[in-house]
């Protein structure tokens, strides 16, 4: 038990009602987990406002309520106004968990494309180098490789402060985290001390939450702009706006690169399906990982490990033998010579990249069919985009369910046909399920063929209606690419 004076230590108060003396059995934001010694946060979130739920709260023993505008009835409880919960919130589970993050080195990850890559390889090189270490990713948390299931890039933050705190207690030395922009917006990263922060890149994507470019990059920069004097900032000197990241952070600023002036630089000698040889830091080395993306994923991997006082050739030794993250440019060779591969890519950039990679390693010979779709309740506006870049950029394109959520699968089709051109539109065929779709594709790849199954990547869902069916991509890609062999 903590005294809630403890737990808002560093929490900005403009008013109190009641005694902040009183001890603490529980913080939460969600009124249904409320129980007797509880302090809730009323925290107006997108779809409900928690201030709705104080009496409520209250009359099942909530004995503290965090709050930007006091309720009618202030009895029975201790109010605290601030004037931003979500603020408040973070600082409070950060005190209620003892400060996790001040007790091990933190390092974020943001950017639109590369988070997870990044963050899981620097989580295997480290257990590698023989430490204890912690991940936060969208395909899964672990705890010194025991996996905990992950609903969010980013937890909220009572989970996150909960999820770290474990990771003290497990000894954990380091934990690599994805933080989203949705997470920086709604700050469930505030009160956390990070070791140091990432910039990967920064392209279209979310402008259905962030509505505005400008938006979505102000939410990234603020993570950089919060780092304290003593941590780093290592951001991507070939993206446009890697250096406006770095405007205004007190952190140690560093940068990698292929292209651009840097500190970490890379030069691509080999790509082709079976990995990357780069000349990194002035060492050739190989890699598994495949394409130009993943070379700044490695650099950036390597420059963080670096920073980190890490020995550089232990450094280059170990990473040279990781696998990439589950769903990035996975290949799968089926018996007879077709390449499937399942990615993750649902951005134009990402589908831009992944292509541009299977473009420069193709013979030019062979087909590449691609299986696109876009989620539902997302950005509509990178629906037309990623279809026009998949149909220029494949000799056949399948257009398909991903996860439709609430919308109906053949109008978030019909959304991507408008990036259709009368050119394109001859290789271009539209099918809304998706087993269906990738069935198609096996049936129409030759020997030597490369099949694109893009979106969706680890997930092993189909969200539909609200509901998560059983729908694993690279699974059914080998199941059908086995039946057509």
């Amino acid at each position: 038990m903590k005294s809630l004076q403890e737990i808002l230590y560093g929490v900005a108060i403009t008013e109190v009602i009641g005694n902040t003396g009183t001890g603490i059995e529980k913080i939460c934001f969600d009124s249904r987990l409320v129980v007797p010694g509880t302090l809730f946060v009323a925290v107006k979130g997108t779809v409900s406002d928690g201030h709705q739920y104080i009496a409520e709260v209250v009359a099942q023993g909530a004995v503290a309520v965090i709050c930007e505008h006091f309720p009618e009835e202030t009895s029975g409880a201790c109010f605290i106004k601030v004037e931003n919960s979500a603020k408040a919130l973070g600082i409070a589970s950060s005190n209620f968990f003892d400060n996790p993050s001040d007790k091990l080195k933190l390092v974020g990850i943001t950017g639109t494309n590369g988070k997870t890559t990044v963050a899981t390889l620097l989580f295997r090189l480290f257990r590698e180098l023989g430490y204890k270490v912690g991940l936060i990713s969208t395909v899964q948390n672990q705890i010194n490789g025991e996996v905990i299931s992950s609903t969010h890039t980013t937890p909220d933050q009572i989970s996150l402060n909960s999820l770290l705190n474990d990771m003290v207690i497990s000894g954990c030395d380091y934990c690599f985290m994805e933080v989203s922009s949705h997470a920086l917006a709604q700050y469930r990263t505030e009160g956390l001390f990070f070791t140091g922060g990432v910039f990967t890149n920064i392209t279209h994507d979310h402008l259905d939450y962030h509505k505005t470019f400008a938006a979505y990059i102000n939410a990234k920069k603020m993570f950089f702009d919060k780092l304290v004097k003593s941590a780093f900032a290592l951001t991507n000197s070939d993206d446009k706006n890697g250096m406006v990241m770095l405007q205004n952070t007190r952190a140690h600023q560093k940068s990698f690169g292929l292209k651009n002036m840097a500190d970490f630089k890379a030069k691509i000698i080999e790509n082709s399906f079976n990995g990357l040889l780069l000349n990194l830091d002035g060492e050739e080395v190989w890699f598994k990982q495949v394409g130009s993306f993943n070379a700044y994923n490695l650099l950036a991997v390597y420059a963080v490990a670096t920073l980190l006082e890490q020995d550089r050739g232990k450094t280059l030794t170990v990473l040279s033998r990781l696998d990439g993250a589950e769903g990035r440019f996975e290949c799968i060779v089926s018996a007879n010579g077709v390449i499937g591969i399942v990615d993750y890519a649902h951005t134009p950039d990402a589908i831009q990249n992944v292509l541009n990679t299977i473009n420069d390693i193709r013979k030019g010979t062979e087909q590449v069919i691609t299986i696109i779709g876009c989620g539902g309740d997302r950005d509509k506006s990178k629906r037309p985009v990623m279809a026009k870049i998949a149909a220029e950029q494949s000799d056949k394109v399948i257009l398909t369910s991903d996860n439709p959520r609430s919308e109906i699968p053949e109008e978030i089709i019909h959304d991507m046909e408008d990036g259709i051109t009368p050119v394109t539109r001859k290789r271009t065929l539209s099918i809304t399920d998706r087993k269906e779709a990738i069935r198609t594709a096996c049936h129409l790849a030759k020997t030597g063929d490369i099949i694109l199954l893009a979106g969706k990547g680890h997930e092993k869902y189909q969200e539909v209606k609200g509901v998560k069916y059983p729908f694993d991509d690279k699974q059914i890609l080998v199941e059908m690419l086995t039946i057509q062999s």
